[in-house]
């Protein structure tokens, strides 16, 4: 077994499905220590007695502080610091910008903008004052490249960006490292969902487990090098 994560912290959140459950699966087979995070608990626990004694599980809503706030003291109390954060927390809207309604833009922009800030900025700050960290996030495709029916999704992930650039600017001689991952048609349950309105063809999407690989890549890398952005579509999958 590949341990190239043998005695590291790290805090997932999206972690009950998709990209999140993926990633921690492979922190876990790398030897991490993984706090699993989401909203979802029962979910949350099932998973993280199917990990084994390396697996912690935190009910979490992101865009809670107070929640967040647990979630990163708890960790930094149980386990003395955070090594990587994979903040996999989301929601996904793809719908013509004229049906968008108002408390539609409202809940995406609060958990996927929101909630990457409160988790970041949290993190952050607990990374900096032991020692570092690196943080993973996920803008994909539509937080670089705009697409028909992507408005408000597309503006909560260029946010994102944003959000993780400067981030990484004023952290930077704390030892605190950014990865991007601009990944682009994923075959998750993201899809699954009613406030996606386009039909696309899953079958030739990239998978989670392709997706987890790019994350602990961009995560290994020895400083003082950083991965900083990552770019992975598939070959050929398109709009139908």
């Amino acid at each position: 077994m590949n341990e190239s994560f043998a005695g590291k912290i790290a805090v997932v959140t999206g972690a009950s499905r998709g990209i999140g459950r993926a990633t921690a699966e492979a922190l876990i087979a790398a030897g991490a220590t993984v706090v699993l995070a989401s909203r979802d608990a029962d979910s949350l626990d099932d998973l993280a007695s199917s990990f084994g004694h390396r697996a912690e599980s935190v009910p979490t809503d992101v865009t809670r502080s107070a929640e967040v706030d647990e979630l990163v003291r708890g960790t930094v109390e149980r386990h003395g610091r955070i090594d990587l954060l994979v903040h996999a927390a989301g929601a996904g809207m793809l719908k013509p910008v004229l049906d968008i309604t108002e408390p539609e833009f409202d809940s995406l922009v609060e958990l996927n903008l929101k909630g990457a800030f409160l988790v970041l900025q949290r993190t952050a700050r607990a990374m900096s004052e032991h020692g570092g960290g690196t943080i993973v996030t996920f803008p994909g495709v539509l937080g670089r490249a705009p697409m028909a029916a992507a408005s408000a999704y597309a503006a909560t992930k260029y946010g994102l960006v944003g959000l993780v650039k400067s981030m990484a600017i004023d952290l930077k001689r704390a030892n605190v490292r950014f990865s991007l991952m601009f990944l682009g048609g994923v075959n998750t349950t993201f899809w699954d969902s009613e406030s996606i309105t386009v039909k696309v063809q899953r079958e030739k999407m990239l998978d989670a487990a392709s997706a987890a690989k790019a994350v602990l890549f961009a995560a290994s890398q020895a400083t003082p090098g950083i991965c900083g952005e990552i770019v992975i579509q598939p070959e050929n999958h398109q709009l139908l």
